[in-house]
Protein backbone atom coordinates (compact mmCIF):
# COMPACT_ATOMS: atom_id res chain seq x y z
CA UNK A 1 0.00 0.00 0.00
CA UNK A 2 0.66 3.62 -0.53
CA UNK A 3 0.82 6.34 1.67
CA UNK A 4 1.16 9.08 -1.13
CA UNK A 5 -2.22 10.75 0.15
CA UNK A 6 0.14 12.18 3.12
CA UNK A 7 -2.48 14.36 5.16
CA UNK A 8 -3.04 17.16 1.78
CA UNK A 9 -6.51 17.71 1.11
CA UNK A 10 -7.24 14.09 -1.50
CA UNK A 11 -10.29 13.72 -3.85
CA UNK A 12 -11.52 10.86 -5.38
CA UNK A 13 -12.74 11.76 -9.03
CA UNK A 14 -15.98 10.28 -11.43
CA UNK A 15 -14.81 10.91 -14.75
CA UNK A 16 -17.23 11.61 -17.20
CA UNK A 17 -19.52 14.28 -16.42
CA UNK A 18 -16.94 15.59 -13.23
CA UNK A 19 -13.72 15.59 -14.90
CA UNK A 20 -14.69 15.13 -18.85
CA UNK A 21 -17.32 16.90 -20.13
CA UNK A 22 -18.67 14.00 -22.05
CA UNK A 23 -22.23 14.85 -21.59
CA UNK A 24 -22.16 17.02 -25.20
CA UNK A 25 -21.40 13.98 -26.85
CA UNK A 26 -23.43 11.46 -25.40
CA UNK A 27 -26.93 13.40 -25.15
CA UNK A 28 -26.38 14.07 -28.50
CA UNK A 29 -25.81 11.13 -29.95
CA UNK A 30 -28.62 9.07 -27.94
CA UNK A 31 -31.41 12.13 -29.18
CA UNK A 32 -30.08 10.93 -32.53
CA UNK A 33 -30.76 7.58 -31.90
CA UNK A 34 -34.31 7.94 -29.91
CA UNK A 35 -35.76 10.37 -32.30
CA UNK A 36 -35.00 8.40 -35.65
CA UNK A 37 -30.95 9.33 -36.02
CA UNK A 38 -32.33 12.70 -37.63
CA UNK A 39 -28.89 14.57 -38.18
CA UNK A 40 -30.15 17.76 -35.98
CA UNK A 41 -31.78 17.55 -32.82
CA UNK A 42 -33.43 19.93 -30.91
CA UNK A 43 -32.58 21.89 -28.16
CA UNK A 44 -36.10 20.57 -26.27
CA UNK A 45 -34.92 16.98 -27.67
CA UNK A 46 -31.78 17.27 -26.00
CA UNK A 47 -33.10 18.65 -22.72
CA UNK A 48 -35.04 15.05 -23.18
CA UNK A 49 -32.01 13.50 -22.84
CA UNK A 50 -30.43 15.52 -20.51
CA UNK A 51 -32.93 14.61 -18.16
CA UNK A 52 -32.39 11.04 -18.05
CA UNK A 53 -28.45 10.77 -18.21
CA UNK A 54 -28.01 12.52 -14.95
CA UNK A 55 -29.87 9.44 -13.49
CA UNK A 56 -27.33 7.15 -15.05
CA UNK A 57 -26.93 6.05 -18.64
CA UNK A 58 -29.09 2.69 -17.65
CA UNK A 59 -32.12 4.93 -16.99
CA UNK A 60 -31.46 7.11 -20.45
CA UNK A 61 -31.76 3.43 -22.37
CA UNK A 62 -34.10 2.02 -20.50
CA UNK A 63 -36.72 5.68 -20.88
CA UNK A 64 -35.89 6.48 -24.11
CA UNK A 65 -36.57 2.82 -25.60
CA UNK A 66 -39.95 2.61 -23.92
CA UNK A 67 -40.61 6.59 -24.11
CA UNK A 68 -39.96 6.09 -27.90
CA UNK A 69 -40.36 3.01 -29.40
CA UNK A 70 -36.57 2.75 -29.80
CA UNK A 71 -34.89 -0.80 -29.71
CA UNK A 72 -33.12 -0.49 -26.69
CA UNK A 73 -30.00 -2.26 -28.57
CA UNK A 74 -30.42 0.72 -31.38
CA UNK A 75 -29.78 3.32 -28.33
CA UNK A 76 -27.06 0.88 -26.36
CA UNK A 77 -25.14 0.90 -30.18
CA UNK A 78 -25.55 5.06 -30.59
CA UNK A 79 -24.11 5.03 -26.74
CA UNK A 80 -21.44 2.81 -27.81
CA UNK A 81 -19.96 4.34 -31.06
CA UNK A 82 -19.60 7.97 -28.87
CA UNK A 83 -16.28 5.89 -27.45
CA UNK A 84 -14.81 5.49 -31.30
CA UNK A 85 -15.78 9.32 -31.68
CA UNK A 86 -13.61 10.09 -28.94
CA UNK A 87 -10.65 8.14 -30.11
CA UNK A 88 -10.11 11.08 -32.75
CA UNK A 89 -11.81 13.34 -30.91
CA UNK A 90 -11.81 13.17 -27.24
CA UNK A 91 -13.77 15.56 -25.00
CA UNK A 92 -12.15 18.42 -23.21
CA UNK A 93 -11.37 18.74 -19.63
CA UNK A 94 -14.03 20.15 -17.57
CA UNK A 95 -13.71 24.20 -16.67
CA UNK A 96 -12.01 24.57 -13.79
CA UNK A 97 -10.69 20.22 -13.64
CA UNK A 98 -6.81 21.26 -14.16
CA UNK A 99 -7.45 24.01 -10.97
CA UNK A 100 -8.72 22.39 -8.98
CA UNK A 101 -6.37 19.22 -9.41
CA UNK A 102 -3.28 21.42 -8.97
CA UNK A 103 -4.78 23.00 -5.29
CA UNK A 104 -4.58 19.05 -4.67
CA UNK A 105 -1.10 18.61 -5.29
CA UNK A 106 0.02 21.81 -4.40
CA UNK A 107 -1.67 20.79 -0.87
CA UNK A 108 0.57 17.45 -0.77
CA UNK A 109 -2.30 15.55 -1.85
CA UNK A 110 -3.40 13.02 -4.76
CA UNK A 111 -5.59 13.27 -7.36
CA UNK A 112 -7.90 9.94 -7.71
CA UNK A 113 -10.39 8.47 -10.26
CA UNK A 114 -13.31 5.96 -9.44
CA UNK A 115 -14.38 4.92 -12.92
CA UNK A 116 -16.92 2.83 -15.06
CA UNK A 117 -14.52 2.92 -18.03
CA UNK A 118 -12.02 0.30 -18.72
CA UNK A 119 -8.33 1.36 -18.05
CA UNK A 120 -7.31 2.10 -21.47
CA UNK A 121 -9.77 4.07 -22.82
CA UNK A 122 -9.94 5.99 -19.25
CA UNK A 123 -5.88 6.88 -19.53
CA UNK A 124 -6.60 8.05 -22.66
CA UNK A 125 -9.28 10.51 -22.58
CA UNK A 126 -6.90 11.89 -19.62
CA UNK A 127 -4.42 11.82 -21.59
CA UNK A 128 -5.81 14.18 -23.87
CA UNK A 129 -7.39 16.31 -21.70
CA UNK A 130 -4.15 16.94 -20.17
CA UNK A 131 -5.09 15.68 -16.92
CA UNK A 132 -2.66 13.74 -14.63
CA UNK A 133 -4.01 11.50 -11.45
CA UNK A 134 -1.82 9.32 -9.11
CA UNK A 135 -4.42 6.46 -9.73
CA UNK A 136 -7.58 4.93 -10.86
CA UNK A 137 -9.57 2.00 -10.20
CA UNK A 138 -11.99 0.83 -13.18
CA UNK A 139 -14.76 -1.10 -12.77
CA UNK A 140 -14.14 -3.47 -15.99
CA UNK A 141 -10.68 -4.54 -14.14
CA UNK A 142 -12.78 -6.68 -12.18
CA UNK A 143 -14.51 -4.43 -9.52
CA UNK A 144 -17.95 -3.67 -8.48
CA UNK A 145 -20.33 -0.78 -10.07
CA UNK A 146 -21.39 2.28 -8.41
CA UNK A 147 -23.10 2.30 -5.97
CA UNK A 148 -21.03 -0.33 -4.65
CA UNK A 149 -18.09 1.27 -2.72
CA UNK A 150 -15.61 -1.32 -3.60
CA UNK A 151 -13.95 0.91 -5.93
CA UNK A 152 -13.34 3.75 -3.51
CA UNK A 153 -12.54 1.51 -0.69
CA UNK A 154 -9.68 0.23 -2.58
CA UNK A 155 -8.07 3.22 -3.42
CA UNK A 156 -8.57 4.73 0.15
CA UNK A 157 -6.32 1.35 1.02
CA UNK A 158 -3.83 2.06 -1.27
CA UNK A 159 -3.01 5.78 -0.37
CA UNK A 160 -4.56 6.18 2.52
CA UNK A 161 -5.75 9.97 2.31
CA UNK A 162 -6.38 11.32 5.62
CA UNK A 163 -9.84 10.46 6.81
CA UNK A 164 -10.80 13.97 7.64
CA UNK A 165 -9.31 15.51 4.37
CA UNK A 166 -10.66 13.47 1.59
CA UNK A 167 -13.46 14.30 -0.47
CA UNK A 168 -15.31 12.42 -3.43
CA UNK A 169 -16.66 14.28 -6.22
CA UNK A 170 -19.28 13.14 -8.76
CA UNK A 171 -22.28 13.89 -11.35
CA UNK A 172 -24.40 11.25 -10.82
CA UNK A 173 -26.78 9.78 -7.99
CA UNK A 174 -24.64 6.77 -7.98
CA UNK A 175 -21.14 8.42 -6.77
CA UNK A 176 -23.01 9.96 -3.91
CA UNK A 177 -24.29 6.47 -2.46
CA UNK A 178 -20.89 5.15 -3.44
CA UNK A 179 -19.14 7.50 -1.73
CA UNK A 180 -21.36 7.55 1.48
CA UNK A 181 -20.88 3.87 1.94
CA UNK A 182 -17.69 4.01 2.10
CA UNK A 183 -17.73 6.33 4.81
CA UNK A 184 -15.96 9.80 1.96
CA UNK A 185 -17.60 13.17 2.29
CA UNK A 186 -19.19 13.55 -1.49
CA UNK A 187 -20.40 16.74 -3.38
CA UNK A 188 -22.58 16.59 -6.41
CA UNK A 189 -21.46 18.37 -9.88
CA UNK A 190 -24.73 19.69 -11.18
CA UNK A 191 -25.41 20.47 -14.82
CA UNK A 192 -27.05 23.87 -14.84
CA UNK A 193 -30.53 23.87 -15.93
CA UNK A 194 -30.90 19.90 -15.08
CA UNK A 195 -32.71 18.89 -11.94
CA UNK A 196 -30.99 16.38 -10.38
CA UNK A 197 -32.78 13.47 -8.18
CA UNK A 198 -33.37 14.30 -4.62
CA UNK A 199 -29.94 14.29 -2.79
CA UNK A 200 -28.66 16.02 0.68
CA UNK A 201 -25.23 15.93 -0.91
CA UNK A 202 -23.83 19.66 -1.26
CA UNK A 203 -24.15 20.79 -4.72
CA UNK A 204 -21.91 22.58 -6.83
CA UNK A 205 -22.21 23.96 -10.88
CA UNK A 206 -18.48 24.74 -11.52
CA UNK A 207 -15.56 22.72 -10.05
CA UNK A 208 -14.06 25.63 -8.69
CA UNK A 209 -16.39 26.01 -6.28
CA UNK A 210 -14.85 23.19 -4.32
CA UNK A 211 -11.72 25.57 -3.57
CA UNK A 212 -14.16 27.18 -1.50
CA UNK A 213 -15.14 24.14 0.44
CA UNK A 214 -13.50 22.06 2.70
CA UNK A 215 -11.10 19.93 2.98
CA UNK A 216 -9.39 22.76 0.05
CA UNK A 217 -10.51 25.78 1.50
CA UNK A 218 -8.41 24.88 4.70
CA UNK A 219 -5.37 25.54 2.57
CA UNK A 220 -5.85 28.77 2.67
Amino acid sequence: MSDRGGNGASIIWDLGGTLLDTYPDVDRALARAAFRDRTEVSPRQIAEVAQLTRVSSAHALDVLSARHGVPRQVLQTAYGQVAVQWREHPPPAMAGAREVMDAVRADGGVNLVATHRDAAGARMLLDAAGLEVEDLVCAPDGFARKPDPQMLRVLIARHRPDPARVLAVGDLPVDVDAARAAGVPVVLLETPGIRQPMSTAPRITRLVQLLDMPPLSARR
